[in-house]
Parts: C-alpha cells; sequence; structure tokens
C-alpha cells in the first residue's frame, strides 16, 4: 500500500523513523525547532525528540556544520538542515576539507557518517545569490556522496539510506517542490544511493535529468508522444555515484540522448554524463549528445529572466527533434 505525501511530509517521516531507531540521530540547523523549519520539514519534531536532539542554530553556517563533523567523528549520525544551499557555501570547508577526507586522513579508522540537506536550485525571483544549483561542487569532491530528488517516495527511501550511511551524504532538495504530491509506500523501507530510476519506457530517445528538471523532462516526453516521439525519461535520484550504467542501457535502446540539467553548462553533471556515454556507448549513438542547461549566467531576478534562464519542456522538445532528425 501507498499514501500520498507531500515531499515535506516524506522527508519529515524519514527523520523521524530514524530518529527513533536511532537515538544516536539529530537535526541541527537555523529554524528547525520552534519555527518547525523554514519549509516545515522539521514540523512537530522537537515536540516528540526534544530540544537537545532537534537543536536550533545561530546564523553561522560554517560553526554548526563543523559541530556536525565533529559529532559524526564521535559516534553521533548528525542531519544538518541548510535552509538554502546558497548559504552553505559558507560551510564548504567543513564539508570538502572535513567531512569528506575525514576517513581518508585517519586511514580509515574514523567515518564520518553526517548528513548536509536543504533546497539547491532557483525558487522564483531570488536573484543571483539564492538561485545557484550545487549538485556539481559538491559530486566534484571525492569522498562525499550526493542525493538529488523531488519524487517523495524516493526521496524518503533515500533519506533514510543517507542516515545510515556511514559516509558524508549531501541531500540536495527543491525549494518549489517541497509541496509536491506522489506516493510513499506504507513500511519500513530503503532505496539503494547510486541507483537511477526510469520514469518512463521508450524507443525514439533517452531524456535523462534529475530534481525539480525532472517535471520539465516528463513534460517534454507527453508533448513529443503526441507527435508520436516515444521518450525514456530516466530520473537519475544520485549525482555521485552515478548510475551510468541504466544510462547506457537505455541509449543501446533508443540510440539517442538529451540530458536535461539546471546547473550551468561548463563542467557541469551534463557535462560528465555526455562523457561517460561516448566512453561506454558511443557505437550505439546516432547523434551526439545533447544537453539543455541553464543559461551559462548568473539569474537575475526579473520574472522574463528567469523564465529565459531555465530549462523547460519547449527547449527539451527542440533539443530531442535536433538528434532525431541529425544527417549523419
Amino acid at each position: 500500500m501507498a499514501r500520498v505525501l507531500q515531499l515535506r511530509e516524506s522527508l519529515r517521516e524519514a527523520i523521524a523513523e530514524e530518529m527513533r531507531r536511532d537515538e544516536n540521530v539529530f537535526i541541527m540547523g537555523e529554524e528547525v525547532a520552534e519555527y518547525n523549519g523554514a519549509y516545515k520539514v522539521t514540523k512537530g519534531l522537537l515536540d516528540e525528540f526534544g530540544a537537545k536532539r532537534v537543536i536550533d542554530t545561530p546564523i553561522a553556517e560554517l560553526g554548526f556544520a563543523g559541530i556536525g563533523v565533529g559529532a559524526a567523528m564521535n559516534g553521533l549520525r548528525p542531519i544538518v538542515e541548510f535552509m538554502t544551499w546558497n548559504f552553505a557555501v559558507l560551510a564548504f570547508d567543513q564539508i570538502v576539507n572535513n567531512a569528506a577526507k575525514t576517513l581518508s586522513q585517519s586511514a580509515g579508522q574514523f567515518n564520518c557518517p553526517i548528513v548536509f540537506r536543504g533546497p539547491s536550485g532557483s525558487a522564483g525571483q531570488l536573484a543571483q545569490q539564492h538561485s545557484q544549483t550545487f549538485e556539481s561542487w559538491l559530486a566534484n569532491c571525492p569522498g562525499l556522496k550526493v542525493i538529488s530528488c523531488t519524487d517523495p517516495g524516493d526521496a524518503k527511501g533515500l533519506l533514510k539510506s543517507a542516515i545510515r550511511d556511514d559516509d558524508p551524504v549531501c541531500v540536495m532538495e527543491s525549494e518549489v517542490f517541497y509541496a509536491h504530491k506522489g506516493e510513499v509506500p506504507d513500511g519500513e523501507y530503503l532505496i539503494p544511493i547510486g541507483v537511477a530510476a526510469v520514469r518512463r519506457e521508450g524507443t525514439d530517445v533517452t531524456i535523462v535529468s534529475y530534481n525539480k528538471m525532472m517535471q520539465v523532462a516528463l513534460d517534454a516526453a507527453d508533448e513529443l508522444a503526441k507527435e508520436g516521439v516515444s521518450a525514456e525519461v530516466i530520473d537519475l535520484r544520485t549525482i555521485r555515484p552515478l548510475d551510468h550504467h541504466t544510462i547506457v542501457q537505455s541509449v543501446k535502446k533508443t540510440n539517442r540522448l538529451v540530458v536535461v540539467d539546471e546547473s550551468w553548462p561548463f563542467g557541469g553533471i551534463s557535462a560528465e554524463i555526455a562523457y561517460e556515454i561516448q566512453k561506454y556507448a558511443f557505437d550505439h549513438l546516432d547523434a551526439p549528445v545533447t544537453r539543455v542547461n541553464a543559461a551559462d549566467t548568473s539569474l537575475s531576478y526579473a520574472p522574463t529572466y528567469v523564465d529565459e534562464y531555465l530549462p523547460n519542456a519547449a527547449k527539451v522538445i527542440r533539443a530531442v527533434k535536433e538528434v532525431m532528425y541529425v544527417k549523419g
């Protein structure tokens, strides 16, 4: 059986279940306790678990991320919530130089079982310093695992796996999708980190995406179907480790690939996927891998700029038609 929950509700269930299961799990961050979380993900947790396990922090990302790393090295399992990953830039020293390197620098003597989570990417008219997408930054660092999805059922199962993982895991959510609804299975379940999901079967072209761009990919696939084009849509769910095997198997069937990625085009996830596919499935490609990215600039405040900046279904459809009708 399954229930329909909002993304925020499924994340809350994952946190609460893991806190009940393991007394070493706690959550900390700005407004997570008294205010029930900036996006209400932590609503009610303070009442159930108390102030020692649901901890409000000052606006000091570097400081409370460091406290989390130290707690993880000493046997606890912290969940550190950032109000937005844009603010977490201040804590990158703790994430990249400490959490990610604890295991290797200690020659395997210390793990760092910590989860850093919060919204990433654009969220309407929030302008340049609040609209950045950080998956590719974090995935570039060995020692970190990176999850990025908006499906409520997947988000719950992956967050539970992240909390139980002995390595640092960055969970990237979406501010505009916290109210997004989806089916969440009843009972205890985990989803393994590093496994993509095929959201829609198809035969003519593969469309790969993640996080809120998945909805863009699915909308494009719906419109393409009306024109007789069968698109297979793959949700990465995890950015690192990247499940290139699922993409390769799809490309062997469809012979074409379009990657939809909200991050900037230079040095991003779409570029990595394009490399992986030309390496492992070059002989199966009937057209070059095509990418649909955010514009290679900062996101301005005006709504007209927001619309032009982000990938949308029309841009994806245009890219699909380019790879469908390319001349060899």
